[in-house]
This record gives structure tokens, C-alpha cells and sequence, in this order.
């Protein structure tokens, strides 16, 4: 994308108080949720335009881009604001794993609900 077409999006993104814009990252054929990462503006553009995925790090105050240590880079394949502008889906393809710890994605390591056997709330209800 050019910068020209990346402001138009970061303008209308929506940013919370710290500037900062969730980002879900979704791999983009298997539709598989990796990971939650955070963007401001500067990220935001930076990804846009490169074509590669950068954050903004809570915890380190810096810009981060996935994979320049690890080797397991995001090429990003697509991206979309919500409905109200505020949180970003960004499809990527993914290589290598996209969690720190060296799992395939972040939301594997602790699941607690299982899928098949919770009713959902509205079928209690009949």
C-alpha cells in the first residue's frame, strides 16, 4: 500500500487513550486466531507499507517487527478495521510459530473451555 492510502486508514482508525489500536492477528487461510498484538499509528503505517507486521511493545516502549529476532516473520496478506474502527484484524501468513514461547500461536496453552461440550447460553433457554 502507499503512504498516501495507509494515512487514509490510520486516520480513521480509532485509537484508545495511550494511542494504541488491538490488533488480532488471524492467519489468513486456515483462519486460525495466532495472536493479540498493539499498534499505534507509526505501526500501523509501518505494516501497511511494508508488507511486514510491527508492533507497538507495551512493555519495552518500542516498535517491534515479527520475526527480526526470531525469524518468524508476518507477511501481511490483508487487514480490516471493525465496524467502529477501534480494533484491527490483520491476516497474515505466518512463518514460522507466532507465540514467544515457541507454540504455533498464543491462545493454545491454556484452554479451559472445551468447544463440543458447552451449551450455548440460548439453547439453555428452550
Amino acid at each position: 500500500m502507499d503512504e498516501d492510502a495507509a494515512a487514509a486508514v490510520v486516520a480513521r482508525a480509532h485509537f484508545d487513550d495511550r494511542g494504541l489500536l488491538p490488533a488480532v492477528v488471524q492467519q489468513w487461510d486456515s483462519r486460525e486466531v495466532l495472536m493479540l498484538g498493539y499498534m499505534d499509528a507509526e505501526a500501523l503505517r509501518r505494516t501497511l507499507t511494508s508488507g511486514r507486521v510491527t508492533y507497538w511493545s507495551r512493555s519495552r516502549q518500542e516498535y517491534w517487527r515479527k520475526g527480526d529476532t526470531s525469524g518468524n516473520i508476518q507477511l501481511l496478506r490483508a487487514a480490516e478495521l471493525d465496524c467502529d474502527a477501534d480494533t484491527l484484524l490483520v491476516q497474515v501468513d505466518q512463518i514460522g510459530p507466532a507465540c514467544h514461547t515457541g507454540a504455533q500461536r498464543c491462545f493454545d496453552v491454556d484452554p479451559f473451555l472445551p468447544l463440543t461440550a458447552q451449551p450455548r447460553p440460548e439453547e439453555d433457554a428452550r
